[in-house]
């Protein structure tokens, strides 16, 4: 019985070392890139976000402005890669007339002058409104951007032609697979080198259907997240990447992070392996992955040299502690 014993134990030890060795980055190849840095919704209005729900207007929880930047514009957009992002993430809405609109709200009534579900609309009528109109820092008493922003509703089209170079990451807001139908169809019409700079994520539906028409971009739903990270959890340790995390825009919580296998380099070279990108976000408590590495505290979070993406909604704070002298 103690001979056995013994065995076992040793038998044990084998299996933990090598474990240990087929996950530690010790043993894994560091890249020495800086950080890839996407810009949410490029330079941005930032707003509370206590206690928000799917029916918060946050133009109205507006903070007090630092910067005349509003969100999803064509300026806002190009102000997010001159603070030094390399991708800049919009959202979109398909339009009765055939186009995307480039806009956050599933309606117009918080942030716009207009009325109305916003993919009921024209693209043609969407590009009169004042996209400014609802900002408030100050309950409604005054709006600093009310004027300032008609006709700066862009279409998705005026965005691939603006930067024609530069890497998109584009956010399906709805449920509907037609929607990544007609996205595919747009996507499709472009050269395979403009396609391989962009990326899409969204809703399950949408996003099944645009990755079956157009299987080449990089892809990631609500619930592929989730599938992609407990299923790397749950096996990971084998060195195998579920079928989820494959093609793949794979989005990790910065509180996730450390319960991934070989995080980060080894863990990033799976991803790559896979023709996956990783991005941290902001802690996940159970809600949407929507916040972001937005505060010097979440950044200095991260490993030390960390060579992979990081979504921020700050991004010239994070652009300045990645070219600081942290790195």
């Amino acid at each position: 019985m103690g001979r056995k014993l013994k065995y076992a134990a040793a038998a044990a030890l084998v299996i933990t070392a090598g474990i240990y060795a087929n996950n530690t980055s010790l043993l894994a190849s560091h890249r020495a890139d800086k950080p890839v840095l996407l810009a949410h919704r490029g330079k941005a209005q930032r707003f509370d976000e206590q206690g928000l729900t799917n029916e918060t207007c946050t133009a109205a929880r507006m903070l007090p402005p630092t910067h005349d930047y509003l969100e999803n514009t064509l300026p806002a957009i190009r102000a997010g890669f001159d603070a030094g992002a390399d991708i800049v993430e919009l959202d979109v809405h398909p339009t009765t007339d055939g186009a995307f609109a480039v806009f956050h709200d599933w309606t117009l009534d918080c942030r716009t002058d207009g009325h109305g579900v916003t993919r009921e609309q024209t693209m043609a009528s969407l590009k009169t409104l004042d996209v400014g109109y609802g900002y408030t820092a100050d309950n409604g008493r005054t709006f600093p951007f009310r004027g300032k922003g008609i006709g700066m509703m862009p279409s998705l089209a005026d965005v691939l032609e603006t930067f024609p170079d530069r890497r998109l990451l584009i956010n399906v807001k709805s449920r509907d697979p037609g929607e990544g139908e007609k996205l595919a169809a747009v996507l499709n019409n472009l050269p395979a080198t403009r396609r391989s700079r962009i990326m899409v994520y969204g809703g399950d539906e949408p996003i099944e259907a645009l990755r079956a028409r157009a299987p080449e971009i990089r892809t990631i739903s609500r619930s592929a997240i989730r599938s992609c990270l407990v299923r790397y959890i749950g096996y990971g340790w084998t060195g195998l990447v579920p079928q989820t995390c494959h093609n793949a825009m794979v989005l990790v919580p910065i509180n996730v992070a450390p319960w991934l296998w070989g995080w980060p380099d080894r863990f990033l070279d799976r991803m790559r392996g896979a023709n996956s990108v990783v991005f941290v976000l902001g802690p996940y408590h159970g809600g949407e992955f929507s916040t972001g590495i937005d505060t010097p505290e979440l950044f200095a979070r991260l490993p030390r040299h960390y060579s992979g993406g990081i979504l921020t909604n700050e991004i010239d704070m994070v652009a300045g502690l990645v070219n600081g002298p942290r790195n």
